[in-house]
């Protein structure tokens, strides 16, 4: 995904026109007549408390009516929230109002590949939520994500992107390999390695002008997203180069494209999106958010021909938290709001209408969870499908500049491969890149 956990995956409702990076760029919006400065204020809406968020993407929040109850619950406040579509452009403005300690809103969403710079840069600018939200209802390593070495938790999680992979029973079948999703997951219980070879059953006997895995992108973030160290170990240091998984990732992917199992395309980008309309390959690596990217792409007739397997190991792609600043007139309100946001009733609910897989594992065990369903993969229980990923998805060390690194050996990397360059020029091109933007 470009390295861009929550950014360019989903479908966005845009409720603010953002047009630079600048100082209104997270100012509240107020097309409704309210109160239009940005931070929070106790007169705004007549009388009211109003709390303003600060989001990217779509976090589903007012979709899924959680603003409203709140306002129910709590009649003497009024949440407003801006949007800006993207992370890339989001991330840059929000670390600058943090420096500057000014335009921010009550509450900021943080994305996963973000939080550790945020802890580690940012922290002293955010308020200690441990005495908001419950540490036992996060999954413990969510929870320490956001923990500062001090044992301050700046930021509650809002979701988590539990691995699995997402399959045409169709493409399947055609190609002489099981359909069942139990069987599925047998054939690569346990090693990548195994489903790269699954591809190579695929190529010698699936539709002709079809691949087996969408692209080198997929399988590459996949892999790493399932190892406890991946780009920077416990103390801090870059190892992305001298780390064995993820350099054997990296070879085990370059081999799957230079056997022509893996389409040649970066993923989110209007080609790759015709992939999937077009049902050019037959699997691809699946977190949750995913399934709605699906649905979005695909033309109408694919509804029910997916299915969803469990991941050779569990891993996690996506995820964000919500973080108060200190500057807000009302940080004790809108800690209250974000640990209610993120409870696991509230997770529960959002699940059932925006597809976010919640990060407390009291959810799992909720009727929105245990009997969901989504139109692509017919009656295959994607909730009990994820539950059982997350449960298994390993403490990870998250590091500044995942993301930075995570794209340089996608788009600057493997994705080379695809275009006829060797697995080893392709290496020493991504390290090139990833070093000069380290540098920076």
């Amino acid at each position: 995904m470009r390295a861009r956990t929550r950014t360019a995956r989903r479908r966005v409702v845009v409720l603010a026109a953002v047009a630079s990076l600048g100082a209104g760029l997270l100012a509240g919006c107020a097309d409704d007549g309210k109160d239009d400065e940005g931070g929070s204020s106790s007169g705004g809406g007549g009388g009211k408390t109003k709390i303003t968020l600060g989001l990217f993407g779509t976090a589903g929040f007012e979709e899924s009516g959680l603003y409203k109850e709140y306002e129910k619950l709590h009649p003497d406040v009024d949440i407003q929230q801006t949007v800006v579509e993207r992370n890339e452009n989001y991330y840059p403005a929000l670390i600058n109002h943090l420096t500057t300690n000014s335009g921010l809103q009550d509450i900021q969403m943080v994305e996963v590949g973000n939080i550790a710079e945020i802890v580690g840069t940012q922290s002293d600018k955010l308020l200690d939520l441990s005495k908001y939200g419950k540490k036992s209802d996060y999954l413990e390593w969510k929870w320490e994500q956001a923990t500062t070495k001090d044992g301050a938790t700046i930021g509650v999680g809002t979701d988590i992107g539990p691995m699995a992979i997402c399959y045409r029973t169709d493409l399947f079948k055609a190609a002489g390999l099981p359909t069942d999703r139990e069987e599925v997951g047998k054939l690569w219980a346990g090693d990548w390695n195994k489903l790269v070879d699954v591809g190579k059953q695929y190529k010698a006997k699936g539709p002709k002008g079809t691949t087996f895995l969408d692209s080198p992108g997929g399988l590459l973030q996949a892999i790493v997203s399932g190892e406890k160290e991946r780009f920077y170990d416990a103390s801090g240091k870059v190892i992305y180069k001298t780390n064995p998984a993820v350099k054997n990732a990296f070879d085990l992917t370059a081999q799957a494209a230079e056997d022509g199992l893996i389409g040649n395309q970066t993923q989110f980008q209007p080609a790759w999106d015709t992939t999937i309309a077009n049902s050019k390959f037959a699997a691809m690596s699946c977190p949750p958010w995913m399934l709605g990217y699906i649905k979005g792409k695909s033309k109408p007739d694919a509804a029910g021909k997916w299915d969803i397997a469990q991941a050779p190991k569990s891993g996690n792609w996506g995820g964000s938290f919500l973080t108060v600043p200190k500057s807000g007139k009302n940080t004790e309100e809108a800690a209250k709001l974000a640990a209610w946001l993120t409870a696991p009733a509230q997770q529960a609910k959002l699940f059932g209408v925006q597809g976010s897989f919640p990060s407390t594992p009291a959810a799992y065990e909720s009727t929105e969870v245990t009997s969901a369903k989504n139109d692509m993969t017919g009656d295959a229980p994607i909730g009990t499908i994820f539950a059982e990923a997350a449960k298994n998805i390993p403490v990870q060390t998250i590091g500044p500049k995942d993301q930075i690194i995570q794209q340089g050996l996608t788009d600057n990397g493997v994705i080379l491969v695809t275009q006829g360059k060797s697995a080893k020029d392709a290496w020493d091109n991504a390290v090139k890149t990833i070093d000069n933007n380290l540098d920076q």
